[in-house]
């Protein structure tokens, strides 16, 4: 099985990613989270400053993680896509040739969870953007995006871990 983590950023997806990787629901799935630190030290610009090239690199890493038979991973491709559609290097023509290319992935997820920032602070990772306003850009492209390009099943999560976690496990089948 495969389950994507998709969400803006500082929402709390790798937590949960690792969390649900302790449960014994999902013992036998492999856990993957982002790397957007190891990425950014190798000069890859991440946020409002992402390239094209960087986001192929971040949208290759996605698809690589679909190759695994049992995976949680705590990113995703509708993730990547926001970040695209946002990025002010990136032209119009490629961010919608990108995004139609990348949503061929859509089908090879058998849950996406999106997971709603509501009641969750802001964390500075020292990476990722803390710009609460372009966070919220981020949230509301990505559930644009998955709302036109629907996983095959959308799961919603808020709350605590432990309740994201129950909501989870009571809706996969």
């Amino acid at each position: 099985m495969k389950i994507g983590l998709a969400g803006t950023m500082s929402v709390g997806k790798t937590t949960l990613a690792r969390a649900l990787g302790e449960t014994d629901r999902f013992k036998d799935h492999s856990v993957q989270t982002e790397r957007s630190k190891y990425l950014s030290n190798l000069g890859i610009p991440l946020n409002t400053d992402s390239t094209l090239p960087g986001q192929f690199i971040f949208l290759a890493e996605r698809a690589t993680e679909l190759l695994q038979p049992n995976i949680i991973t705590d990113r995703t491709i509708w993730d990547v896509c926001a970040f695209t559609l946002s990025a002010k290097s990136i032209n119009d023509w490629s961010k919608r040739e990108f995004v139609s290319a990348a949503m061929n992935l859509r089908e090879y997820y058998d849950y996406v969870v999106y997971v709603s920032p509501d009641g969750v602070e802001m964390e500075d990772n020292g990476v990722r953007e803390t710009d609460m306003v372009y966070r919220g850009k981020i949230d509301k492209v990505i559930q644009m995006l998955l709302n036109e390009y629907q996983p095959t099943n959308l799961i919603t999560v808020k709350g605590s871990t432990e309740e994201r976690i129950a909501t989870i496990i009571s809706n996969i089948k």
